[in-house]
């Protein structure tokens, strides 16, 4: 199984961001980040995966799931009419905040806990959940002081279960990441135009050879198959914006509508004209 590396862009010096009700319930989106993620969806049954724990939630979902573990989104599959909150919280924030101020120093241990994966339950599941869907509404510093709010209702409650028994390691070293970092950065910047090989092999500064050989035990797919695929979790927002199959297969780098349709069904099971109708029709 492959999994992507997610660079949360930020363009302001904030130590965490907020995402409210992002759409991701047709992309299966295995990823990982440096920043801390709690993440509430409610209106949904639907998959935990976190890690290596695999197992189901009903009606709503509370997560803290810690720097750098692989995580699916929450929403996938998902049919119902679903809300969703996603807090980005960047290591910094513990570094330079509260690690350096002795009355949030009992915060520490929430984030211990987070190394595990935490999932909540009971009642402050709920009222966590009607906290953060009141974040848009402040101001950035009634924000900060929800969120520490927040943090410290969750480490005092007994209403959580670790997802790991033991800490979850990373099996790719820093340099490991820094270097897949760089390739997927590239990939992101550059994938609605032809990628030749040779480029993105240079870019590692390895032979063609060798980077085919890296990439694909770094990835389990082809440098293609993950080109591909990334290209078509594209086109899939695309056709969810309403666009035709036609402007999602040039806007996201293929040369051919044939290939295109060809590569759709064969990563999804389905026909992008399909994937698009039902997708419409479920909104609309």
């Amino acid at each position: 199984m492959k999994i992507q590396l997610e660079t949360i862009a930020s363009h302001s010096k904030r130590t965490f961001t907020m995402m409210y009700n992002p759409r991701m319930s047709d992309l299966f989106y295995w990823h990982f980040h440096p920043e801390y993620e709690l993440v509430y969806i409610e209106g949904a049954n639907g998959t935990r995966h976190v890690g290596e724990h695999i197992s189901t939630y009903a009606g709503s979902d509370l997560v803290l799931i810690g720097s750098n573990i692989p995580h699916l989104n929450f929403d996938y599959g998902v049919k119902t009419n679903y809300q969703k909150v996603v807090v980005h919280i960047k290591p910094e924030f513990i570094n330079q905040h509260i690690q350096n101020i002795s009355e949030l120093n009992s915060l520490l241990e929430l984030f211990e806990k987070s190394k595990h994966g935490v999932a909540f339950n009971g009642a402050i599941k709920n009222q966590v959940g009607k906290k953060l869907f009141q974040f848009e509404k402040l101001k950035p510093f009634e924000q900060y002081l929800q969120l520490i709010e927040i943090l410290q209702s969750l480490t005092d409650t007994n209403e959580f279960e670790l997802l790991h028994e033991t800490p979850y390691s990373r099996k790719q070293s820093d340099r490991e990441q820094g270097r897949i970092r760089k390739i997927y950065a590239y990939v992101d910047k550059n994938y609605k135009q032809k990628i030749e090989l040779n480029e993105i092999a240079a870019l590692s500064n390895m032979t063609k050879e060798a980077f085919c050989r890296y990439f694909k035990k770094a990835t389990n797919y082809t440098f293609v198959q993950f080109l591909n695929r990334y290209r078509i979790s594209h086109a899939k927002r695309f056709l969810m914006s309403g666009k035709s199959v036609t402007e999602a297969c040039y806007s996201c780098g293929f040369e051919s509508l044939s290939y295109f349709n060809r590569i759709f069904k064969k990563i999804t099971d389905e026909n992008p004209s399909t994937f698009r109708k039902r997708y419409v029709e479920n909104i609309y």
